[in-house]
């Protein structure tokens, strides 16, 4: 995970100098918010993969001395069924609904997407330990 998370932090630092510029350099709102949005996505996947790492150490993906032996034991699968996909697409198109209706839409729309958003997070039948 060290490789995937060194490229995503410097994707996010390379969002966060061209936004400072772009926001510098000129008076259109909305590349700065693409821009900003940019950055707090790959900031936020960068931190995402600095705690996998700092939790679950090198794989044998990232060592260059590894055996193909080494990883052919790890298994991962999504679970058949959840409702998370389903809930998340719904509280997404209401917030961005929210955005062109209204705060309270927008509101109700996070209201629906936290729970989706933890159901990915801390889905159970996750068959690792620890």
């Amino acid at each position: 995970m060290k490789g995937e998370a060194w490229l995503f932090s410097w994707v996010a630092v390379f969002f966060a100098v061209t936004g400072g510029v772009y926001v510098r350099y000129s008076n259109d709102p909305a590349g700065a918010a693409a821009l900003a949005v940019s950055f707090l996505m790959s900031a936020l996947i960068a931190v995402f993969l600095w705690w996998q790492f700092r939790r679950d150490g090198y794989r044998p993906e990232d060592r260059g001395d590894a055996l193909v032996r080494e990883a052919g034991d790890r298994r991962f699968s999504f679970p058949a069924r959840s409702y998370a996909p389903v809930v998340s697409a719904v509280g997404t198109a209401l917030v961005g609904l929210g955005v062109v209706q209204g705060l309270w839409l927008a509101l109700i729309g996070f209201g629906v997407l936290v729970p989706g958003v933890f159901g990915f997070v801390f889905r159970p039948g996750d068959d690792r330990e620890g």
